[in-house]
């Protein structure tokens, strides 16, 4: 026993095997397995290096964005003109990539702290029974107005009338203001920063250019008028009651050609509702928001409430930088190497269950061995006992180099992915 453990180990450590090749001389397995390679070598060159750029490592960028509105707009509503600027038109303050363009409003002017009935047609009432206090959504004196027939709330009096919304935008001259957007992005593996104000952006060219689709692709200046048109929305329609609208910088870079080749492109969403939408019963049309602006008047506080209707803008920066990389280019090739071995399996399918000749195909892919028999091919004067022993360290052997092989590959793809982050 001791001496066939002695050979065996011997057998392990000073051993080579390699497997045996059967060339089978028949068109049907070997067409069979030569569309399969084929298919395999498309999938590997169309789909994952051509298609899916296996080749490359990515990145996505760290961004920021700077925006700056422009224009004046003019109102005559009840023979009171008024000029409205940046100042007054866009919530919140400059500078934000996600803000809102007022574009319609109801105004109430002069309120002040007290008491006033309700606006007709709500929180009717017959007396003062029908007031009571905190039955409603508006704090309630518990009174009831003889001249309106509505409950007395404590509130900013005049209460507003929001029941009536212009017809026609009062700030349609907004379709002319202009927008500036400022991004500037930076992909940290590849170690490369960009700004929209690419090569041949300068002062000169931004104070004359506005953003056109086909002539002027580039310049960061956009009509609100025509973000409007190319997200999809009428102006008078979405200027009316409000709406949202994305503008997407998208940042596709190759960075296997040279750095000035990365470029911006902008594209225009409509991102609440439908432009075509004709359904006026929906529980809530457009966008608005109530602003109001306090102030002090015979030493009494006072404001001016604004119910007002705008285009949202939201700024969305989305990237994917590219670049040549040996580790994903080597893994997409093992990989493609990997699948060839499906074209094998396949054909000795085909080959020992389906062909006429199946048995003779076994007899000359297999070699089969019996004990106390010596044979050319066979464990040669070996007993079944040691026949045994060897296949047991042989499988061995083959399932240690293959653990091996897959810890070295996980490891060297962990080693990859720390040194990437």
């Amino acid at each position: 026993m001791k001496s066939q453990i002695t050979n065996a180990l011997s057998d392990f450590f000073f051993e080579y095997e390699t497997p045996r090749q059967v060339l089978v001389r028949n068109r049907r397995v070997g067409v069979v397995c030569r569309l399969i390679q084929l298919g395999v070598l498309a999938y590997i060159i169309g789909w994952v290096f051509i298609y899916e750029k296996g080749y490359q490592s990515t990145d996505t960028a760290v961004s920021s964005v700077f925006t700056k509105m422009k224009g004046v707009g003019y109102t005559n509503v009840s023979g009171k003109e008024r000029i409205w600027d940046v100042a007054d038109y866009v919530f919140p303050s400059q500078g934000d990539s996600s803000f809102v363009v007022m574009t319609n409003y109801i105004i109430t002017e002069g309120q002040t702290m007290g008491k006033c009935p309700e606006l007709p047609d709500k929180h009717n009432c017959t007396s003062d029974a029908d007031c009571k206090g905190g039955s409603f959504k508006r704090q309630m004196t518990g009174v009831c107005s003889k001249t309106t027939k509505t409950c007395e709330v404590l509130a900013w009096c005049p209460v507003e009338d929001d029941t009536k919304i212009p017809d026609k935008p009062l700030l349609m001259s907004a379709e002319n203001y202009t927008l500036f957007i400022k991004n500037s992005v930076t992909f940290p593996l590849f170690d490369v920063t960009r700004s929209n104000l690419v090569e041949g952006i300068d002062a000169q060219y931004i104070s004359k250019c506005l953003y056109d689709p086909n002539d002027a692709p580039l310049c960061p200046i956009f009509r609100l008028g025509d973000i409007v048109k190319l997200s999809g929305f009428n102006f008078e329609t979405i200027a009316r009651v409000g709406g949202a609208i994305g503008i997407v910088v998208d940042w596709t870079c190759n960075f296997d050609v040279a750095e000035k080749h990365c470029k911006p492109q902008y594209n225009f969403h409509g991102l609440y509702g439908n432009p075509t939408e004709t359904d006026k019963a929906r529980a809530s049309v457009g966008y608005n928001f109530r602003y109001a602006k306090h102030y002090m008047e015979d030493k009494v506080q006072k404001r001016t409430l604004l119910k007002v209707f705008g285009i949202r803008i939201d700024i969305i920066v989305q990237s994917l930088a590219r670049k040549f990389d040996i580790i994903p280019t080597l893994t997409a090739i093992g990989s493609g190497v990997g699948i060839f071995g499906v074209a094998t399996v396949v054909c000795d399918l085909v080959l020992l269950y389906f062909l006429p000749k199946r048995e003779f195909y076994k007899n000359m892919k297999f070699k089969y061995t019996h004990s106390q028999t010596q044979d050319p091919d066979s464990e040669a004067g070996s007993t079944e006992t040691e026949v045994k022993v060897r296949h047991f360290w042989r499988s061995m052997k083959s399932i240690i180099f293959v653990r091996a092989d897959y810890l070295s590959f996980v490891c060297a793809e962990v080693n990859w992915e720390q040194a990437r982050r």
